[in-house]
């Protein structure tokens, strides 16, 4: 590991932020915080820390001695000063001659102390960072600390590779228990260049910024080079089926598996978003044979176990053509992970006194052997996240095996960090949107109601696929939702062009919960002089179209077997045709058929099907050009024939994203036909 310290950028970064009043030991901390967060060897979301202790003014205008700790969750690879939390570090020091802080005293402490009362909390370690004198101190969980130190022999492999440089503390939960024990440690070496902490990770010192994060390079190094050397080979290969069955189709099956059913009441599933991961390491890792004995657990430091859990999902190699053995077998091995873990919690819950309330029991990391991995998350944020943890997880035990035996903490200890308050806050407390976890895709997302209900999906917070013929289109406006939202070129006239979309959204988010089948465009003509090619082209388009990618979406929904909904665009074509518009709505008629079609057929799989009958919604299908003619041939004004309705509103696209979305919220509603349209008796149905 090479030092990405440069004196211009340093200089750089304390000119920067000096024009905002940041003293430069404050901006070097910041310079030095970054580095070390953006390595993924040493940092990974949200974990480690840095400090400084410094002086600054308290709200009364006096100078104190402060200590600036990175904030609880902060992210060290963007990390900017408002981020380094300062605090009173006289009445942090006083704390040490407790003998004990309960947790409820510790979060009020996290408080009680601050120079700015608005900002985020500081680190759950901040004691840590208090108890020992050095100005400058830094903490990481690096991957290659950890395969040392995660080992049955660790404080013998710790001596042989860093001698007395640095102090060896002893396994103790993250809080104030630790902070007392490293203090300790310290103490009986004051020369030490920092602090190993055993199962957890590696803390440097400094009177610098520079001279801690270099430290910390340079130890990282040295237990680099220690992992090279006298290598064993492991993960003996265990058998794969012949053919390995890929990504995209065991996605929808793994991701089905890991639902609860019901969780929320009837049809209201708790699903997870899959992210997948492959690669030699990953395939070698999950291919051995002794899986179970050394991939049991993936907490490799004990900030893992809130988002991945203590035990991965170990499912077996699926084989091309026998899916549905896979699928019985993923559905078993979750049904045993539950029970697990449920058994799990109330072992530990009442050893620890009770008053703990259950976590959701679903997986977060799953190995497939042959595949992969997959991280599962309620947001594809979180199943990354997972999933990079997993990833780093194969790298360090891999390392661990290799010069020894990986060897992490107990299960009872793992349990005290997952139901350990303050270790839960870094995930926050925000309510869940009712769509988290689901997956949707809306054709003709590039324009203005595709778009419309893209947004709205979002912001209900589903992951959105974007599927347009347009594709710079589809990822213009998946582009401006942010996220994880993904832009698709998907021709619905194409069936290898549905084909590829649809395989797509499966390996992007692991399936699909919801479809809106919204692409279309209109053609107009007296249906008795109308060519008959132009009534082919519209069929293809404005039904065939709504087909081929339901049949598609229905595909992956029953692989999954948690159910689904079926949205689509009709039109109020389809029950009160207008004049010359003949070639539009008789496939728009043919679509609502098809819309009762699927509730009939796929209703006992929970695959709803509901669609919109709107009306004169401004669009790249009723353009401006557009609405003159057809106000023409109704012989009123433009304006009339937008707001030409019982209410005299025009209805725009976000009125219709909205009917979308309710329609996708109503869990016992299918067969349904919602008007959209200001008011139509004309285009009412019975």
């Amino acid at each position: 590991m090479q030092s990405r310290w440069v004196d211009r950028d340093a200089t750089a970064a304390v000119d920067r932020y000096a024009t905002s009043g940041v003293a430069p030991d404050v901006a070097l901390r910041v310079y030095t915080t970054r580095l070390l967060g953006s390595d993924p060897a040493l940092v990974l979301h949200g974990g480690g820390n840095t400090s400084l202790k410094t002086r600054m003014r308290d709200l009364a205008g006096d100078e104190v001695e402060v200590l600036c700790v990175k904030g609880t969750g902060a992210d060290m690879a963007t990390i900017e000063p408002a981020g380094m939390v300062a605090v009173k570090l006289d009445p942090l020091k006083t704390l040490r001659a407790r003998a004990d802080l309960a947790d409820d005293d510790m979060a009020r402490v996290q408080r009680a102390f601050l120079i700015e009362p608005s900002a985020p909390n500081p680190s759950v370690e901040f004691l840590l960072h208090a108890f020992v004198p050095h100005a400058f101190v830094d903490h990481t969980h690096a991957n290659a600390i950890i395969s040392l130190i995660d080992q049955p022999d660790s404080a013998k492999l710790c001596e042989e590779v860093f001698g007395g440089r640095i102090g060896l503390v002893p396994y103790v939960r993250p809080g104030f228990g630790l902070a007392k024990a490293a203090a300790a440690t310290f103490d009986e070496n004051p020369k030490v260049e920092g602090l190993i902490l055993d199962k957890h990770g590696i803390f440097t010192f400094g009177a610098s910024a520079k001279e801690a994060y270099e430290r910390m390079i340079e130890l990282v190094s040295r237990a680099e080079e220690r992992l090279s050397k006298n290598r064993k080979t492991v993960f003996a290969a265990a058998a794969l089926p012949p053919q390995v069955a890929p990504h995209e189709a065991v996605a929808p099956i793994v991701r089905g598996a890991c639902s609860l059913k019901n969780a929320g009441g009837e049809g209201a599933h708790r699903r997870m978003i899959a992210e997948f991961r492959t690669g030699g390491a990953i395939l070698n890792f999950v291919g051995g044979a002794e899986l179970p004995r050394y991939g049991g657990s993936v907490v490799i430091t004990p900030d893992y176990a809130i988002r991945t859990k203590r035990k991965p999902l170990i499912l077996p190699a699926p084989e091309t053509g026998k899916l549905d053995p896979f699928k019985t077998a993923a559905a078993q091995a979750v049904a045993a992970y539950v029970d697990t873990y449920k058994k799990y919690f109330e072992s530990h819950n009442a050893r620890v006194g009770g008053g703990k309330r259950m976590l959701d029991p679903l997986p977060r990391v799953v190995f497939v052997p042959g595949l992969g991995l997959y991280g599962l998350g309620r947001s594809a944020k979180d199943a990354r996240i997972a999933a990079d943890l997993a990833e780093a997880a194969v790298a360090t035990i891999t390392d661990a095996e290799a010069i020894g035996r990986f060897h992490t903490i107990t299960e009872a200890d793992d349990f005290d960090v997952e139901y350990w308050p303050m270790e839960q806050a870094k995930l926050g407390k925000t309510k869940e949107p009712p769509l988290a976890g689901q997956v949707v895709a809306i054709t003709g997302a590039g324009g203005a109601i595709g778009a419309a209900t893209a947004r709205a999906f979002a912001n209900a917070g589903a992951e959105v696929a974007l599927l347009d013929v347009n594709l710079a289109a589809a990822e213009k406006e998946a582009k401006a939702l942010g996220g994880a939202a993904v832009g698709i070129a998907c021709d619905v006239t194409d069936a290898a062009s549905v084909r590829n979309a649809f395989t797509r959204i499966a390996a992007t988010f692991g399936g699909l919960d919801i479809l809106v089948s919204n692409a279309g465009a209109a053609w107009q003509g007296r249906i008795g002089e109308v060519d008959e090619e132009i009534l082919r082209k519209s069929f293809e388009l404005n039904f065939f179209g709504h087909q081929r990618v339901a049949q598609a979406a229905v595909q992956i929904m029953l692989k999954q077997g948690t159910g689904g909904c079926l949205l689509f665009n009709v039109s109020k074509q389809a029950v009160n045709p207008g004049p010359n518009f003949g070639p539009y709505g008789l496939p728009k008629a043919a679509t609502l058929l098809l819309v009762r079609q699927y509730a009939v057929d796929y209703g006992a799989d929970g695959i709803r099907s509901n669609g919109v009958n709107a009306d004169r919604i401004r669009s790249g299908l009723l353009t401006d050009d557009f609405i003159k003619e057809r106000a023409k041939a109704r012989g009123v004004s433009e304006k009339d024939y937008m707001s030409g309705n019982l209410l005299q509103r025009e209805v725009t696209a976000d009125d219709v994203a909205q009917a979308f979305l309710h329609q996708a919220l109503e869990l016992k509603t299918t067969g349904d036909i919602t008007t959209v349209d200001g008011g139509n008796i004309a285009a009412a149905l019975r």
